[in-house]
């Protein structure tokens, strides 16, 4: 799983970045493109949501100062046991999964609800295949302003650090104009729509086995309904949705569902 996600740039030539296009027509760095060396933590890119199916990006970065889409929250090397791994192992994106997110979460300032809840999300990149080969061993991850189902990202702010502490604001915040939770893309909270998250469910332990589609249904089902009752001040009548995750998910370290109140905004 890449959850998430996410990434392409604008520079100009007198910057000293020699740019170039890649297949899907991204603008690069020819010198990142291949590059040993790691990445620049808090550096800023201009990145589009085709660029999250790629392993490897090579976006030029840009002042944080200026419109941005991502910044780089977290860079290190994999750990040595993970050295000899293959450059698409399954165990070094389980890996980088688990440790982009945590730091995810304290990179925003927030819990793993509150993330849940939110329309920004990251991506996970590694050395180009060729890097790989040459002995680099470096991960990268950043914050993106989108998710999954966006068509383009909003910009950032100059730092995306703590933005989700205390009380969030609603520009960050995840809601849905659409008949359904599941078929529409998320857009801010600041936006008309029809739906919001506001709250969510854990539905296992990190030791446990993947309890089935069910049972994993059912117990949303039932937590979303009592708790999106109270959110909304137990009203006698009132629509709710949730949203959960499969094996696939549940494997890569997610043990939480979403749950949606009916509203407007």
């Amino acid at each position: 799983m890449r959850p998430a996600l996410l990434l392409a740039a604008a520079t100009l030539l007198g910057t000293g970045l020699v740019a170039g296009c890649s297949s899907d027509g991204s603008e690069t760095d020819a010198r990142l493109v291949d590059s040993v060396e790691a990445p620049v933590q808090g550096a800023c890119r201009v990145l589009e949501p085709d660029d999250v199916d790629q392993p490897s990006n090579a976006s030029p970065v840009v002042d944080c100062a200026q419109p941005h889409t991502a910044e780089t929250y977290a860079v290190g090397e994999v750990p040595a046991e993970l050295a000899d791994a293959g450059w698409d192992s399954e165990a070094l994106g389980s890996w980088a999964y688990a440790t982009c997110s945590g730091q995810f979460q304290q990179f925003l300032g927030a819990d793993e609800s509150t993330v849940m809840r939110t329309i920004v999300s990251w991506a996970w990149f590694r050395p180009s295949e060729k890097a790989w080969a040459d002995g680099a061993r470096w991960y990268r991850c950043d914050i993106v302003g989108g998710g999954e189902q966006s068509e383009a990202y909003v910009d950032l702010p100059t730092t995306a650090a703590g933005l989700l502490a205390d009380r969030p604001d609603d520009a960050w915040m995840a809601c849905v104009d659409g008949a359904s939770v599941e078929a529409s893309p998320k857009v801010p909270c600041t936006e008309p729509h029809n739906w919001r998250a506001v709250t969510t469910i854990k539905v296992g332990q990190p030791e446990d086995p993947y309890p089935g589609d069910r049972a994993v249904a059912r117990t949303t089902e039932d937590y979303c309904y009592n708790s999106v009752a109270a959110w909304l001040g137990y009203p006698k009548e009132f629509d709710y949705g949730f949203t959960w995750f499969h094996q696939p998910e549940w494997d890569a370290g997610n043990r939480r569902s979403i749950c949606w109140a009916a509203t407007s905004g």
